[in-house]
């Protein structure tokens, strides 16, 4: 693999993502922010600058702190609460349509909290690839948002980040929208990098990315995902007996090393079907099938279309 390109790379590539800042909220407590699931290829986003706030899942998952410097991804789209916490009836609140962002303001009388909500979008067709591999919630920490404070590394870099988007969303420079909509797109790729660097990394890609030994088959997988790899290959990557790496690979990703070598196949298929005119054996043959039959059928169970049926509607849709 001498152009061998990093797994994180590759997966933006084969499934951009595109990041918008709606909203930055000043509130005093009592507070709340309920937020309906999201839409296809949404994944709702949440900054903390400052203050604190009370993550709630009404699915019934455990209630989480959040606190300056805090950054939660929905990979997933589910429904959410953000509040302070209080149990409170929050106070009522406005809002202010400004030419960057929806600015939402309080006169709660309690902890003043600061906080920009965003989403990121993708392709609705390719979402799976994300949604299948990542937590329902993923959060990490950007430090007290200055590089200065921030750990060295990846938590400095989203820090500046950060530091941008608030600087950028506080007033209307010229090119404000485009500049946070920028920010915002890169601040998707940095937390997954943050994430994977964890001590513990959240479970899907971010743990076998965080794994040291299986990091190389996920990376091969990524890159070359045509060829026919099999266990044993895969397991020597990894200095690993076959066993041992079946074994790691599903207590990491959740799912066999097969599983995500069809789903990075069929994101590429999709691709191909949608902007190009390659007949159906080609797209197979391309992304690793010998038969274009077992390719039809294993994209019909990945992607509930033939592809046929997906290129056609993909090409009314765009």
């Amino acid at each position: 693999m001498a152009d061998a390109t990093d797994w994180l790379s590759r997966l933006l590539a084969l499934v951009p993502v595109s990041g918008r800042v709606e909203h930055r909220c000043f509130f005093g407590a009592p507070w709340q922010l309920a937020f309906e699931p999201a839409g296809p290829g949404e994944i709702p986003y949440h900054i903390v600058l400052a203050g604190s706030a009370t993550l709630d899942d009404p699915s019934g998952a455990p209630s989480r702190r959040l606190t300056a410097g805090d950054i939660v991804l929905l990979p997933h789209g589910s429904a959410h609460i953000l509040n302070d916490g209080s149990g409170a009836e929050p106070a009522p609140s406005h809002k202010r349509h400004g030419l960057t962002l929806t600015i939402d303001e309080n006169e709660g009388p309690g902890e003043r909290l600061d906080i920009l909500c965003g989403r990121f979008k993708l392709s609705a067709a390719h979402e799976r690839l994300i949604r299948d591999y990542l937590p329902a919630q993923l959060v990490v920490s950007a430090g007290e948002h200055t590089a200065a404070t921030a750990r060295p590394g990846t938590s400095a870099q989203l820090a500046s980040l950060v530091g941008l988007m608030r600087l950028e969303s506080a007033s209307e420079n010229l090119g404000g929208r485009a500049m946070l909509d920028a920010l915002s797109t890169a601040t998707f790729a940095l937390v997954l990098r943050l994430a994977s660097e964890a001590e513990r990394a959240p479970d899907g890609l971010l743990a076998l990315a965080g794994h040291p030994r299986l990091a190389p088959a996920l990376t091969a997988l990524f890159n070359e995902p045509a060829r026919a790899w099999t266990l044993p290959e895969l397991a020597a990557l990894c200095a690993m007996s076959r066993a041992t790496f079946i074994r790691q690979f599903q207590q990491s990703l959740g799912r066999s090393a097969a599983d995500l070598l069809t789903g990075i196949r069929m994101t590429i298929a999709a691709n191909q079907l949608r902007t190009s005119s390659a007949s159906t054996g080609a797209v197979a043959e391309d992304v690793g099938y010998q038969s274009e039959a077992a390719f039809q059928r294993a994209f019909k169970q990945h992607m509930g279309a033939t592809p046929a049926q997906y290129r056609r509607e993909a090409r009314k849709a765009g």
